[in-house]
């Protein structure tokens, strides 16, 4: 079986108040921080509005995420290819490609925010079907087809052809997937993986299962195949040694969290405010993900968030990557021993890296017979030598707590 990857998904979600430029160094320490404790993906995304999240340009991050890192895959999670000509979105994923040693991979969306769509005056009824016409040239460019031209009455090509092609032979690509089934569709199209946003509330949690169906059936109907191993289910967590030390961490910051931006600034269908922390808190961690009531975030211990996985792994059939929400709900300091503690015992757990030192740790346990026999051959050699008898028997008094002068 594959193991199963890890990665972080960076929005951002930073409350309003505190410096921006300051902000964004500390998401590229994070972004460093994850790549020295082994994850496998660092996704961030794009928006223009809100306040909470004020990454206007992925590529630009990641960029400078790929100077404080070495190993990790960079994501851009995602461009909102509505928002951009096609031939400039391809052209800076071959740029960041090139800057970060081969590391990207392209991440799109329709636009999640409708007050992006509102400050650029796009009609968020043609997102989706932009979305899809520029995937399609984008990935011919990426391709390096021969040159190509384009007409909509959205945008124009003429003689298309990027003058650099990518340093990876393929980009990976996935497609941001909520709770409609649009994007898994896309996905089936192009035969792409999928980050699967949604997931991160109850609803979308349940809808997981039919989600991949949909992609599923639009990939045989346009001759392609879907990999599980592609697709990426975001999810929510705060770890600490304890669920009282998790909880009493995570309290705050999740209920500003979710008053005023899932409600005030998002205003979630269904979402009400909270003003006890302690009812926000069990809001998202209540319940299972097989309950009516369902659990959208683990705020405890590294063994609940390996149940959580798994019962999220067989409820879905199975994904490749598990894909953190980075977050402001605890301390700064906090909130990277979280994730250090995700990296030190809930990957290591999940992908069996400790099974085979668990078992042979029982079998030097009950398996004392031959052991003894050892310990008993080098007992002879000792007793066999008078100068090594009395040395041992010394040591054996000084251990038993006796000095031998006292005798």
């Amino acid at each position: 079986m594959a193991r199963l990857k890890f990665g972080a998904f960076l929005a951002p979600h930073h409350p309003v108040g505190e410096h921006p430029m300051l902000q964004f160094r500390r998401d590229i320490e994070f972004a460093a921080h994850l790549d020295r404790l082994g994850f496998d993906e660092f996704w961030c995304g794009e928006h223009h509005s809100s306040g909470w999240e004020m990454i206007a340009s992925p590529e630009m991050m990641l960029a400078a995420a790929a100077e404080h890192t070495s190993r990790i895959r960079l994501g851009t999670g995602v461009i909102s290819l509505p928002y951009h000509h096609p031939f400039n979105v391809a052209q800076r994923i071959v740029q960041l490609d090139h800057m970060s040693g081969g590391r990207v991979i392209f991440g799109s969306g329709p636009g999640a925010l409708p007050s992006d769509a509102h400050t650029l005056g796009i009609d968020p009824m043609t997102q989706r079907d932009r979305q899809d016409e520029a995937i399609g040239v984008i990935t011919r460019l990426l391709a390096g087809e021969p040159r190509f031209s384009h007409e909509s009455d959205w945008f124009t090509l003429r003689d298309a052809r990027l003058q650099l092609l990518p340093l990876q032979e393929t980009v990976p690509q996935a497609v941001a997937s909520m709770v409609s089934p649009s994007g898994m569709t896309l996905a089936g199209k192009y035969g792409m993986g999928v980050l699967s946003i949604g997931s991160m509330a109850g609803d979308g949690i349940l809808a997981l299962p039919t989600q991949w169906g949909f992609a599923e059936t639009a990939a045989a109907q346009h001759g392609r195949t879907m990999d599980r191993s592609s697709w990426r289910v975001l999810m929510s967590w705060h770890l600490a040694e304890t669920r009282e030390q998790a909880r009493a961490e995570a309290r705050h910051g999740l209920q500003r969290w979710h008053n005023e931006y899932i409600v005030d600034t998002l205003r979630r269908p269904g979402a009400v405010r909270f003003e006890d922390p302690d009812e926000a808190l069990e809001s998202v961690c209540r319940g299972t993900i097989t309950s009516a009531t369902t659990q959208a975030a683990v705020v405890g211990t590294p063994d609940d968030l390996v149940s959580f996985i798994r019962t999220m792994q067989q409820n879905t059939g199975g994904f490749g990557v598990a894909i953190g929400f980075a977050h402001d709900w605890a301390s700064r300091e906090a909130t990277l021993r979280s994730w250090e503690l995700v990296a030190r015992y809930v990957v290591p757990e999940l992908n069996g890296y400790v099974a085979s030192l668990r078992e042979n740790m029982e079998f030097v346990r009950t398996h004392r017979d031959a052991f003894d026999r050892a310990q008993q051959a080098v007992l002879s050699k000792i007793a066999a030598d008078p100068d090594a008898a009395a040395a041992f028997a010394r040591t054996q008094e000084r251990a038993a707590g006796r000095s031998p002068a006292a005798d």
